[in-house]
């Protein structure tokens, strides 16, 4: 069953008004989305009006539009970008994990608003974006474009996208080879746990793309708050453990921290800048860890 399209919170809204999406190379020269790709501003060729939201600078209100209208309209002008941003977002069975304290927000459900908030800061900058969703036998892929139509064009695929199956194999994988370009932003969002999506982004990293990752992850993995008799069940393979809640604790979670520092250690190698996403936290953390103030580019 399809779910309702996502919206961005107004506060997180406001929140991304105060980020530029940066690669490590953009760094030196104004921002990604500030010097060599399109810019929203003065000088440049318009493009269209909005209507004004709080975070707005009062400069860019059309005054004479205002005073036919008696409602506050933003113009917007933008300048062709060179550089396109992609979101990968893994689509495979164990994105549905969720925690029983809130069983309709899943990894998934949060990789698509963090996807939207991506979307939403391209937009704002005038980048153009895409989408691959990564799901065992078929990729669906969305080309780069700009504008809000490729925005609720997203909103559209996301609604309908379901975590089902296993992460794609390799030969699936090909057709990304020749999308993704030689100066493109990418993002990664998914729970890592597959060696085919890790492997994935250390290729896209070798090949010279910039890659991000954000690891999904649950409160009960943060947390692991279990008390008492469980089964635990692997939603790919359908492994299942049989266990005391509080006897597994300990254990699970070093195991679990080990696990995340050798992803780390991993990472770091490739250059791959990263970070964790855990379901109870703002949705633009991830976000604000990558690009907010002081955000080093790790």
């Amino acid at each position: 069953m399809a779910h309702t399209p996502l919206t961005i919170p107004p506060e997180v809204r406001s929140r991304l008004k105060r980020l530029r999406l940066r690669t490590r190379s953009d760094l030196g020269t104004g921002g990604f989305g500030m010097h060599p790709s399109r810019n929203k501003g003065a000088g440049l060729e318009f493009a269209q009006y909005r209507a004004y939201e709080p975070g707005d600078e009062p400069r860019r209100i059309d005054w004479k539009l205002f005073a036919r209208s008696d409602k506050f309209f933003v113009r917007e002008a933008e300048q062709e970008s060179p550089v396109s941003v992609w979101i990968l977002i893994d689509a495979s069975a164990s994105m549905a994990q969720a925690d029983r304290a809130r069983p309709d927000w899943s990894r998934l459900d949060a990789a698509k608003l963090v996807a939207l908030c991506i979307a939403e800061l391209a937009m704002m900058q005038g980048d153009r974006f895409g989408w691959i969703a990564l799901q065992e036998d078929a990729l669906e892929v969305a080309d780069p474009h700009g504008g809000r139509a490729q925005k609720d064009h997203l909103q559209i695929d996301f609604a309908r996208l379901q975590a089902a199956g296993t992460f794609p194999d390799a030969g699936t994988l090909t057709p990304l080879w020749e999308r993704i370009g030689a100066h493109d932003l990418v993002f990664f969002l998914s729970d890592c746990f597959d060696e085919g999506g890790i492997a994935l982004i250390e290729r896209l990293a070798k090949a010279g793309r910039e890659v991000l990752a954000v690891q999904m992850l649950t409160v009960e993995e943060r947390d692991f708050p279990f008390d008492g008799g469980y089964l635990f069940r692997e939603q790919e393979s359908g492994a299942t453990l049989v266990g005391d809640g509080k006897a597994l604790r300990e254990d699970f979670l070093a195991r679990f921290a080990a696990a995340r520092a050798a992803l780390d250690d991993r990472l770091d190698s490739a250059g791959i800048r990263h970070t964790v996403y855990v379901l109870d936290e703002p949705i633009d953390s991830p976000l604000q860890t990558f690009f907010g103030r002081g955000a080093p580019p790790k």
